[in-house]
């Protein structure tokens, strides 16, 4: 069966804990894991911890943090850390992000970005073995480190994000899973052939890469206001984050409605571009409207053949309400008191 998971918002959230409550009810309703994904606002170690303490057996995870701000060993420290403090319900999701975030944030260069994950995971997993450390790579030179304290066991698995053939072939092939965001049905199936032939590659078993398909959803008595509120979310990743969200979604089918949303949030006109957000595009990439409406779309996500987990993410401008709402709509089970 699909398990079902949150993709904890990022946007619209006064306090730390307004996020760890969104746990906390998640874990209530029966959701398998919570991620936190890391952009410009709270730390995701920092944050996890934090829900780590207010919960006790729901899953917590990292998708994404970016392979540039951190080094690999630090990643690899943090990853051991959070499985300790979390009693072993860790998973560490990362990725190369895009130029927007890593040369506009972080002032890195946007270097070789597949070359520098599969660089990051075999770091990471070395570190996460308590073995010493001596890589020689491409893009990493790490001598002589190695955990003080004894390595986490199970160590975290490691997953990772990508939108493009390479990059998910690349998880097929060196990953324990990969998170998609913003898919069709057939735009998934298209790439999880290339998680296949990433996994053919490294002579990995079929059930070794776990795939996780983040959904933005919305569910409220008023349908057209949480389609609006969708639409607008959808707007700014396609226009706002760089132009890697524009040319997923064109390798789609979508490249006339991406481009055009793309120009015109790149040209200040916000509303506009919104408003290129048909329905057909919506019903694509999400699932919003009624609860009905929203339960079904995420069951047709979830039903698709090789996605093994849905992650239920929200609107960015959505409040406490309208994702309590949400996560109680397209709950994998009755909510219970703990």
């Amino acid at each position: 069966m699909t398990r079902r998971t949150v993709h904890l918002p990022v946007a619209a959230q006064d306090s730390l804990a307004d996020i760890t409550d969104i746990a906390e009810r998640a874990e209530t309703l029966g959701y398998d894991r919570v991620w936190f994904p890391e952009t410009w606002g709270r730390d995701a170690a920092t944050t996890l911890t934090a829900i780590a303490d207010r919960t006790t057996d729901i899953g917590i995870g990292t998708s994404i943090i970016n392979t540039y701000s951190r080094s690999p060993a630090l990643v690899g420290q943090t990853a051991a850390t959070l499985q300790e403090h979390s009693g072993g319900r860790f998973r560490l999701g990362m990725g190369p992000s895009g130029p927007a975030v890593i040369q506009g944030w972080h002032g890195q260069s946007f270097e070789r970005p597949l070359r520098r994950t599969r660089e990051y995971i075999d770091v990471v997993r070395a570190v996460l073995t308590g073995d010493p450390v001596d890589y020689d790579g491409d893009l990493i030179q790490t001598q002589g480190f190695r955990l003080r304290q004894d390595a986490p066991d199970p160590a975290p698995a490691i997953d990772v994000t990508g939108m493009g053939p390479k990059a998910v072939e690349l998880a097929g092939r060196f990953a324990d899973g990969w998170h998609a965001l913003l898919f069709t049905a057939d735009g998934i199936r298209e790439r999880l052939a290339d998680l296949r032939r990433g996994m053919d590659l490294g002579d990995r078993d079929a059930d070794a890469v776990q795939t996780t398909l983040v959904v933005p959803c919305c569910a409220q008595p008023d349908a057209a206001a949480a389609r609006d509120l969708t639409r607008q979310h959808l707007a700014f990743y396609v226009g706002g984050m760089g132009e890697f969200y524009r040319d997923s979604l064109a390798r789609q089918g979508y490249e006339a409605p991406a481009t055009d949303v793309y120009d015109a949030w790149q040209d200040g006109d916000h509303e506009r571009a919104v408003g290129l957000v048909t329905d057909d595009l919506l019903d694509a990439f999400a699932a919003a409207g009624t609860q009905a409406d929203v339960r079904d779309r995420l069951a047709a996500f979830a039903g698709i053949d090789g996605v093994d987990a849905v992650a239920v993410s929200f609107p960015r401008a959505a409040d406490n309400a309208v994702i309590d709402d949400t996560l109680a709509a397209v709950a994998p089970a009755p909510a219970h008191t703990p």
